[in-house]
């Protein structure tokens, strides 16, 4: 099996991993993927849907049966837990439907509907026909967008040497400051206790 059949084969499965807990990144990746014939733009599609469905269905019943584990705790304590709960008593089907398009209540989101009353068959249709468009959105982007990465590659690959030899320093200063901003995070949580949003009602 050579690289090209290796991609193939498991191409999808890797963007299925990939959206589940990267997100648009994954999907955007399988629509430019596809684009390059590598698999058809079907199987991105549903494999995007698929990776992000399951996780989604994870972190619900991760939220429902582990309420009091060291992870749960912690989402608990984030104040977009306080405003997907606020959310999902006001507009409950609504905000099914839309919390992966809003940035950051994709990882809160499910595990504060697994600790709501939704059950878990209403929240699994709703989930998976916002899968099936937010899956259609992206991965249509990355293949309408397949051209424009080939002509950037096509017009950065003169200066490739230049490239390997520069792309460190944003990296660096990338790293440099995700260290200094978790720095501040924890001096700051230190001073300022955490916040505790409410939990809601369990429900089955």
């Amino acid at each position: 099996m050579d690289f090209g059949q290796l991609v193939v084969a498991i191409g999808p499965w890797a963007i299925a991993l990939g959206a589940g807990f990267e997100g648009e990144t994954a999907a955007i990746a399988g629509g430019v993927m596809a684009h390059h014939a590598l698999f058809p733009v079907w199987a991105a599609f549903l494999a995007t849907a698929f990776g992000a469905f399951i996780a989604d269905q994870l972190f619900f019943q991760v939220g429902r049966r582990f309420r009091e584990r060291r992870f749960v705790v912690h989402v608990r304590q984030k104040p977009a837990f306080a405003k997907a709960v606020g959310f999902i008593e006001r507009y409950p089907t609504g905000f099914i439907l839309g919390f992966r398009f809003a940035y950051g209540f994709r990882t809160v989101s499910p595990v504060a509907i697994g600790l709501s009353s939704i059950p878990l068959r209403r929240f699994a249709a709703l989930n998976a026909v916002a899968c099936l468009i937010w899956s259609a959105i992206f991965t249509t982007i990355g293949y309408w967008f397949g051209p424009t990465v080939d002509r950037i590659i096509d017009a950065l690959r003169p200066y490739k040497t230049e490239l390997m030899i520069a792309f460190p320093i944003p990296g660096t200063c990338l790293l440099a400051w995700l260290l200094w901003r978790r720095h501040r995070q924890r001096r700051r949580e230190r001073t300022n206790p955490p916040f505790h949003a409410p939990e809601l009602p369990g429900g089955r």
